[in-house]
């Protein structure tokens, strides 16, 4: 670990770039009938939907308050092949730190990686299986 600027503009201090799971970024599941299923959710739960028909929910780094950390919600089409080549119904995306250092070790460790990190204005996002056959999104934030 080295000395570095930290990301909330603060003097020189230890900056914690050890590959791992920093929290959880998304909560995914199929649904027979998305629109029915988010309808349900914001009439009965109050859920407030975006743009992309996900709610975002947002809460603060304990470590860093300032910080805000969005967690998407999201019921998938039944049919979808996004959560392939699980069979499950559902699937986590975990924030982590330093994906590129974690795949490396993740590869390491005999895990199945399903494919290449990709970057997006967002942040990485790889997708790996899990020893049950579950899909895992994984997503490192920008900044």
């Amino acid at each position: 670990m080295e000395d570095q600027k930290d990301q909330t503009g603060g003097s020189n201090s230890p900056v914690d770039t050890t590959p791992k799971v920093t929290g959880i970024g998304g909560i995914f599941f199929f649904s027979d009938n998305t629109k029915e299923t988010k309808d349900w959710y914001a009439k009965n739960l109050g859920f407030e939907l975006t743009e992309w028909g996900t709610v975002s929910f947002e809460y603060r780094d304990v470590n860093k308050p300032e910080v805000v950390i969005p967690l998407q919600w999201s019921p998938f089409k039944k049919d979808s092949d996004y959560f392939s080549p699980s069979k499950k119904e559902f699937m986590i995306n975990y924030r982590v730190q330093n994906i590129e250092g974690l795949v490396t070790k993740l590869k390491e460790n005999g895990v199945t990686i399903l494919d290449e990190i990709a970057t997006y204005d967002y942040g990485k996002f790889v997708h790996i299986m899990d020893a049950e056959g579950n899909k895992i999104e994984l997503w490192e934030p920008v900044g």
